[in-house]
């Protein structure tokens, strides 16, 4: 039979209640107007003209759609980080839908539980896919307006004593934060003017305007945007300045306290190696941050498509 698209759009009117309480079909229902909001395209050969094959064999699984230019056949899974999972759709749902409405992330374990997966590496694998769709692709156009730069040290405490921008043990992670607007946060190996300096002149258009606390290895990168470069004094005590108080890093301060929190709070313990993926979600969310739980979960499924990621490519045995 030929495709015929469903008659809704997304999740976005959705709370989690009704979430948790779709169907198989009612999920599959959702993804594929989520992906495929005009028509499907074959995910071997992109072509248009598709058919939906009947559900009903027993040599056929429901959803399944064939190409009629390549012949191959796909699902709503296939080309995303769902594909080739044993979780079931209303569950990738589920799981999405808890990722994109918890400010300070959910561990797997709560994944675990809440799903009713089987095992914790299945909710780990899962929370890391999902992390990869949130991923967000090369920006379009560079952080503009009114940018704030700020850096933190993630992880416990260190051996040595130091805090701080001393402290080695810990993973260092530089946040761009556009004023009201979009973030770019990423680890860094350390802390230094090339390295800073090389992080803003990578993702902040020209005629923007930096703001920074007092932090030495900022010093004349002014000189290169239009907006000049602005600090505040947090080694003073000051935390805001000029006119309406409008100098100020408080937007990284706060993305930052979220971050924190989630690593504390919620995954307790985040290895260098995977702290990229928790600064992609948070990131992500902050991004999202002015839409309904259910509109951020929709723009994170849109970003599932054309993107794998393996079990043993992400080492489960490292958070």
């Amino acid at each position: 039979m030929r495709y015929q698209p469903p008659t809704f759009k997304s999740l976005k009117d959705m709370a989690a209640i009704d979430v948790a309480r779709l169907t198989e079909d009612e999920a599959r229902e959702r993804l594929e107007a989520i992906r495929w909001p005009d028509s499907p395209r074959c995910a071997h050969c992109g072509n248009e003209n598709v058919t939906r094959l009947n559900g009903d064999s027993e040599k056929t699984r429901d959803g399944v759609l064939q190409c009629n230019h390549c012949r191959k056949q796909f699902t709503v899974t296939v080309g995303t980080v769902m594909e080739g999972s044993h979780i079931t759709l209303r569950q990738w749902i589920q799981a999405f839908h808890m990722m994109c409405s918890s400010k300070k992330g959910v561990s797997a374990l709560q994944l675990q539980r809440n799903l009713g997966l089987g095992s914790y590496r299945s909710a780990w694998h899962l929370a890391h896919r999902i992390r990869w769709a949130m991923k967000q692709e090369p920006l379009a156009s560079a952080l503009a307006g009114i940018v704030e730069v700020d850096e933190t040290y993630i992880g416990g405490k260190a051996t040595d004593g130091t805090t701080g921008r001393g402290s080695s043990k810990k993973a260092a992670v530089v946040a761009l934060i556009e004023r009201e607007g979009r973030s770019r946060v990423k680890p860094v190996a350390r802390v230094n003017a090339d390295t800073l300096k090389g992080a803003i002149r990578e993702n902040v258009d020209r005629p923007a305007t930096i703001m920074t606390d007092e932090f030495p290895s900022y010093r004349g990168i002014g000189k290169e945007f239009k907006g000049g470069h602005k600090t505040v004094n947090h080694g003073r005590k000051q935390y805001a300045r000029g006119r309406g108080n409008q100098i100020h890093v408080n937007s990284g301060e706060s993305f930052f306290a979220l971050l924190k929190r989630g690593v504390h709070g919620t995954f307790h313990s985040v290895s260098k190696k995977h702290l990229s993926r928790y600064c992609d979600e948070f990131s992500f969310r902050w991004d999202w941050r002015k839409v309904s739980d259910g509109e951020r979960t929709v723009e994170a499924i849109k970003g599932a498509s054309g993107k794998r990621l393996s079990f043993h490519s992400v080492n489960w045995n490292v958070q």
